[in-house]
């Protein structure tokens, strides 16, 4: 299975930072229609632990290829697990984990 993200989660304090590079061509309207392809991004990111929502986003074609992005929260421990999920406008889903560190 291809990793489709790289995701960094560390603990400090109290409080978890992720970092998450996701491996998307984010083609615009404006580049498939040069290109002769059908638009493609990321259209929403949602992460979780366990069963709470931690960072819930809807994104647009502003993004560039291979977006980064990071954030923050609280109400987590080392080892538990940081699941991202994102959704591209044809409706392509990809999930993936890391363990907080």
């Amino acid at each position: 299975m291809a990793k489709n993200m790289k995701i960094k989660a560390k603990l400090k304090g109290d409080i978890i930072n992720a970092k998450v590079v996701a491996k998307h061509d984010m083609l615009t309207y404006d580049q498939a229609k040069a290109k002769g392809k059908e638009a493609n991004f990321i259209t929403h990111i949602t992460a979780k632990v366990g069963d709470a929502v931690v960072y819930d986003v809807s994104t647009s074609q502003f993004w560039s290829k291979n977006p980064q992005f990071k954030f923050k929260f609280k109400g987590a421990a080392k080892g538990d697990e940081l699941a991202i999920t994102w959704t591209d406008l044809l409706g392509n889903t990809t999930t993936e984990s890391k363990k907080i560190k």
